[in-house]
């Protein structure tokens, strides 16, 4: 037998359907620990998991979803709910979203778990209670709009006990879960980025206040870096805009029209910056040997527009992955913690060192 294997003893006979009572039999673990091990909690380790996915295996055993379901009280469902974004189509959803909607249905798929896909508006009652219904046995939310306008609604999730997970800024004292990317340090390395490339007047476009804290995080990031090569954040060249084409143009455009000088642009999200693009093009500049510009997100966008855009990159893959692991999580009953992904910067013409 080779390493890493494992044989059904002779003797041993299933007659009829296998049931994980068998499974359990053969792998000398008790049921609950088989029931963990097919469901991919990591309660179970990795040596004991994979003996018992391999005995599966061989009796071809197949979960029972809808028995599964019944017992516990599931429905084998998540829902994940999206929020109205500005758009200039009529999808109403920040196309960063999409990329996340792909790997949230891949670890769904993986996990054996069904999706429910629902949008939902910001002014409806969302936090109407889906697992009483029946409807899903959990919650991933995409977007929220205004955090001070949506904790409330934060708060009487966790109160009335629904599982659910957020992506977002993951900080000290928020309600729930969050799973959200190290925002301080794409602000932070991308400022010091545009400081590498002789940028000293360096804009940032993006709301920096407790309202919409991935911003506010991405800001602290910014001014830290300045200051550390001895600069201070300059207040007038700090101007708010949300995460859509047209807020970035106009908060570019209001900078030029009030004489601010500036030789580079960090946007808080690429729609912003692929606004101010524009809005420095019609001004007669030139990116980036005038202005350098940056974004965060790195939507597939970033990568096609002229020139093309540096921007932070977040790892939608793993965050699909982790939102789902730790909703499960969540719903089986284990103690789960926020996470912070790590960043990267993708380096592209639009902040390229001047000539």
């Amino acid at each position: 037998m080779m390493a890493g294997t494992f044989t059904l003893p002779v003797m041993m006979v299933i007659k009829g359907k296998a049931t994980s009572l068998d499974i359990a039999h053969l792998a000398g673990v008790s049921q609950p620990t088989v029931s963990r091990a097919l469901r991919g909690s990591p309660m179970v380790n990795a040596d004991t998991r994979r003996r018992i996915l391999e005995i599966a295996r061989q009796l071809n055993y197949k979960v029972d979803k809808n028995a599964s379901s019944l017992r516990c009280q599931q429905s084998g469902t998540l829902a994940l709910l999206f929020f109205e974004d500005p758009t200039p189509d009529d999808s109403l959803i920040n196309p960063f979203f999409h990329s996340m909607l792909g790997s949230i249905t891949r670890a769904c798929a993986l996990r054996g778990q069904d999706l429910l896909v629902s949008f939902q508006q910001l002014s409806s009652d969302w936090h109407a209670d889906f697992e009483d219904s029946n409807k899903a046995d959990g919650i991933i939310l995409l977007g929220y709009g205004d955090y001070h306008q949506s904790v409330e609604r934060l708060q009487r999730l966790v109160e009335q006990g629904t599982h659910f997970v957020r992506w977002g800024a993951a900080l000290p004292g928020q309600p729930g879960v969050s799973v959200g990317s190290d925002n301080f340090q794409g602000g932070f390395d991308i400022t010091a980025h545009l400081l590498d490339q002789g940028r000293r007047r360096i804009a940032f476009l993006g709301h920096a206040s407790s309202h919409y804290p991935e911003f506010q995080e991405r800001y602290r990031g910014h001014a830290q870096a300045l200051r550390a090569r001895g600069l201070e954040p300059e207040p007038a060249l700090q101007h708010d805009a949300i995460t859509t084409e047209e807020s970035g143009h106009a908060a570019c455009a209001a900078l030029l029209a009030g004489g601010q000088r500036f030789d580079a642009v960090c946007a808080a999200s690429d729609l912003i910056a692929i606004g101010a693009l524009r809005a420095l093009r019609e001004h007669g500049l030139h990116i980036p040997r005038d202005v350098a510009v940056t974004g965060f997100d790195d939507i597939p966008l970033a990568a096609s527009v002229s020139p093309a855009l540096t921007t932070v990159q977040q790892d939608t893959k793993l965050a699909g992955h982790l939102l789902v692991e730790k909703l499960l999580a969540l719903i089986a009953g284990e103690p789960v913690d926020s996470q912070s992904i790590a960043v990267k910067l993708a380096l592209r013409e639009s902040s390229q060192a001047r000539r």
